[in-house]
């Protein structure tokens, strides 16, 4: 259950985070819009705040590297506070070359949010999400606070006798509504222990002792006394115990939240969340997706694949048949070598023998499917467990970000001024049959790939109407390649192309051969000839998933 917020919480949250991290200096702030997380990633430790309306958790870890996408912010804390009766949290910081940087937490309802502003005018330079028809937080804006709640006692200034004055004449089942309304820094939850038990007889001693308990809360010389309060909804951190609520003891409040979240079993996620960086996060989770589709993939292909013996069988019985079959028919029903009549599809406009040799061919890649389809599948289901193991772990706190990089295989990148030797025209990757797959590093590379790093025999690949890459699978079998990996090569085609953010995308292909150069055309431009063309889905994951 999420962690609810009112500004006697917020209030000496503010003031134990004051006390733990002024003169902490910042190094970076990372803002999940996804998982609504906002990190502080301090010099020698790191705040996570989970701020999605169905947690609000926060903790302490240790420091951690920015990643790609947080926003690099230098500067000092110089305090944090929390304005009076509000819920809402300030981290001030002083920074080089210029005014100072606050981060503001906003903690009002279920519109949990935070900003990050620069200068005296509070401008408004980065934002963790902005709610539909949202027109207070608008980034290259002056942001503007929730508007002040009013309540009486806002400083403190809160005589016995006014308190008596509102809430003595008012019927008990109505004094938790007017005590919210009227008084600063009472909520739902310690209104209870502000006004006694309903009916009870001796109604002005149990306010008296409302009135002095909430004293107590707001003395700022008061030593906290953090407990996690059990209520019905679960787990609530809270800086002083409530009489009448079970609760249980904490060192700090900080530690309180902890214990939430570890209770809701949430802890892991915001270690694995802040750790990572959402970059790293998705990668992982995009992966576990490209595991899980490509095996259901190699799943339903073996599982439809055709009988290379019955293939082989019609061929045999093209041929052995070859003269009751009508010269251009599409269909022909023959006497099978059992007696059984025989419906046989042909090849239009063909030979019968033509139909019979394609037959045979995919009799062929039939068996080589069912050899290399069952290690394929067993290599895709490792692999997916392989990356679902990590993920656990990611999220348990037990894996690092090294061990998740290491995992992931990233690119390797040759260090600046390093020696590595000719750059070829063209990138490398493999295809899910293992087949190699070659794209051209643009229009300038496409004709060097096409006629100097390629055979007769390939299969050569572009987009449609679309300019792009050039790209190459390598081929030197008999008849079409199989069908995925000459579907794998087409999507690569249309990733490396303009069109890579259209739904479903033309691209063409054919032999090697069929493609030549007209004299004095610009780089990349060719005729091609025999042409056919496949429809497909750009599939960024694919990039990764292939690379060589």
């Amino acid at each position: 259950m999420p962690i609810r917020w009112d500004t006697l919480l917020t209030r000496h949250t503010a003031a134990e985070l004051n006390r733990s991290l002024v003169g902490a200096r910042l190094r970076a702030v990372r803002l999940d819009r996804a998982a609504r997380d906002v990190t502080l990633l301090f010099k020698d430790r790191t705040l996570i705040w989970r701020l999605h309306p169905t947690r609000g958790y926060l903790r302490l870890h240790g420091p951690l590297e920015p990643t790609e996408g947080d926003h690099p912010i230098r500067g000092r804390l110089e305090r944090v506070h929390a304005p009076p009766d509000e819920r809402l949290i300030r981290f001030d910081f002083s920074a080089p070359r210029s005014d100072g940087v606050s981060l503001i937490v906003e903690l009002i309802s279920t519109q949990w949010n935070a900003l990050v502003t620069t200068g005296t005018a509070d401008t408004v330079r980065h934002l963790l999400w902005r709610p539909a028809g949202d027109t207070r937080r608008v980034i290259g804006q002056t942001y503007k606070p929730p508007s002040p709640t009013g309540r009486a006692g806002v400083a403190g200034q809160l005589s016995l006798e006014d308190w008596l004055a509102a809430l003595e004449p008012v019927p008990s089942s109505d004094r938790p509504r007017v005590l919210i309304k009227r008084f600063a820094w009472t909520s739902p939850l310690n209104a209870q222990a502000l006004l006694g038990e309903p009916g009870d007889t001796d109604t002005e001693s149990q306010l008296e002792t409302g009135y002095a308990r909430l004293r107590a809360m707001l003395d700022p010389s008061a030593t906290l006394d953090p407990v996690v309060l059990q209520l019905e909804t679960g787990p609530q951190p809270y800086p002083f115990p409530i009489p009448g609520t079970r609760a249980v003891g904490a060192e700090t409040l900080l530690s309180a939240f902890e214990s939430c979240a570890d209770a809701d079993g949430e802890g892991g996620v915001a270690t694995a969340a802040a750790v990572l960086g959402p970059e790293l996060l998705g990668r992982i989770e995009s992966a576990i997706t490209h595991a899980t589709r490509r095996t259901a993939s190699l799943e339903v292909e073996l599982a439809g694949a055709p009988d290379p013996l019955e293939l082989r069988a019609i061929g045999d019985l093209i041929l052995a048949r070859y003269q009751d079959i009508p010269p251009g028919a599409v269909r022909a029903h023959l006497t099978g070598f059992d007696g059984a009549p025989v419906e046989v599809r042909l090849e239009p406009g063909e030979p019968a023998h033509a139909s019979a040799a394609r037959y045979y061919q995919n009799a062929a890649k039939a068996e080589r499917a069912a050899e290399r389809l069952p290690e394929l599948i067993a290599d895709a289901r490792a692999e997916l467990g392989r990356l679902e193991a990590l993920l656990a772990r990611v999220r348990s706190g037990a894996a690092e970000e090294a061990e998740v990089r290491e995992t992931l295989r990233p690119a390797r990148v040759a260090p600046r001024g390093a020696t590595t030797g000719p750059m070829l025209p063209y990138k490398v990757f493999k295809s899910s049959g293992g087949l190699e797959i070659r794209v051209g590093r643009g229009a300038r590379f496409n004709d060097d790939l096409t006629f100097r790093h390629s055979s007769p025999g390939d299969v050569w690949l572009h987009a449609r109407h679309a300019s792009g890459a050039h790209v190459i699978l390598r081929w030197q079998g008999d008849g079409k390649p199989p069908a995925r990996d000459l579907e794998e090569a087409a999507t690569l085609a249309a990733l490396h192309s303009k069109a890579r953010t259209s739904g479903s995308v033309p691209v063409d292909w054919t032999l090697r051969k069929y493609v030549r150069k007209p004299r004095k055309s610009p780089p990349g431009r060719v005729s091609v000839e025999r042409v056919q063309t496949l429809f497909v889905e750009p599939d960024s994951d694919l990039i990764e998933a292939l690379a060589e």
